[in-house]
């Protein structure tokens, strides 16, 4: 009796921990939309199929414009759904974002005005563990990379290169990019103090630090430069990790380009903003808080593997991994898909 009294309660406590330290995969697609879809042909409907196979449990979405009086998100809400998906949303201008689990709040971050960039965030439920989800567009504007491969960042005219790092930072600094980063770090101080799983998606229209190194500043028109670019720089101060990076440290070997992308579905000259340099950035990203209960497990680029340099379309021969569903691409930039492995305790 003793022996059968031990057993169960061994099952019993082998049960209860497997519960208790259930795993489950999340995972964070980010994905400028390039106008809802309506600069390709056939663009929202591939909005949809990409969003499908990618599987993303949660999805930030860059250039939301609500063309028309409609609302974008409630839209593409009602498409998942008759395709048998079921998402939630809010309303939003600019960015927004869609989620598999419910959400229980909804936030401006940082207001859309005069074209200056924005910044939501949702608060989610999911199976009891709550997730801040922070997704923005940021300024496009004093896009200073361009000045450094002699493009105008705010006009994009030809112009002499810009090449001193103090003038780089100062022109870099009168966007609103650091502002909205700003809001989105100083509200999530809340969901971090109360243990919830941080992520931030979104289109930066900025590089990244971790980007242009002593390692690349002789290649991509880097114009031999090593640059502390502000917006990323301002995330790694508040402890906070970029997921390419993270798994993939070399901006060399894994240099992550998220735009220009090359569309065959579109004249060429639509994918061009500096027609004579190597304008290929990384520029979509996924940023997430240091958690015991959550482990980075995948990071690849949701999107075609051809990209545009110098005004031609070029494969890319870097060791990044590229995934898309087939069919159409929506966009001109490509996604990031991230994969973690939570743990609840």
């Amino acid at each position: 009796m003793k022996q059968i009294l031990s057993f169960l309660l061994i099952c019993s406590s082998f049960f209860s921990c497997s519960k208790n330290n259930a795993s489950q995969e999340l995972k964070v697609l980010q994905f400028n939309i390039w106008q809802e879809g309506t600069v390709v042909p056939g663009g929202y409907e591939a909005i949809i199929s990409q969003i499908i196979q990618s599987d993303a449990d949660f999805v930030t979405l860059s250039e939301v414009r609500n063309y028309n009086n409609t609302r974008f998100c409630d839209r593409i809400i009602e498409s998942l759904k008759d395709s048998g998906y079921t998402y939630y949303s809010f309303y939003s201008y600019d960015s927004g974002l869609i989620s598999r689990y419910p959400i229980i709040d909804s936030t401006v971050v940082f207001p859309p005005q005069n074209d200056e960039g924005s910044a939501y965030r949702a608060l989610i439920d999911m199976n009891g563990q709550e997730i801040a989800l922070y997704t923005c567009h940021l300024d496009y504007r004093h896009c200073t990379y361009y000045d450094i491969y002699g493009y105008s960042g705010v006009t994009w005219e030809k112009r002499e290169p810009l090449l001193d790092l103090d003038s780089i930072l100062t022109d870099n600094r009168l966007s609103k990019r650091d502002d909205a980063m700003a809001a989105i770090i100083k509200m999530a101080e809340e969901d971090r103090a109360k243990n919830r799983l941080v992520f931030i998606g979104g289109d930066y229209n900025e590089p990244s630090h971790l980007d242009w190194t002593e390692e690349t500043k002789d290649l991509y028109s880097h114009q031999g430069l090593v640059i502390p670019w502000t917006v990323s720089s301002m995330l790694e101060k508040a402890n906070y990790i970029d997921a390419y990076r993270e798994l993939y440290p070399s901006a060399v070997t894994h240099p992550g380009f998220t735009f220009p992308s090359a569309n065959p579905y579109v004249d060429l000259s639509q994918l061009l903003w500096a027609e004579e340099s190597d304008e290929r950035e990384r520029v979509d990203f996924i940023h997430y808080t240091p958690n015991s209960q959550l482990k980075l497990q995948e990071v690849i680029i949701w999107g075609p593997q051809e990209s545009i340099h110098t005004s031609q379309v070029v494969i890319e021969k870097s060791l990044d991994t590229f995934r898309k569903a087939p069919g159409i691409w929506p966009t001109d930039h490509k996604g990031v898909l991230a994969t973690f492995i939570y743990t609840q305790k």
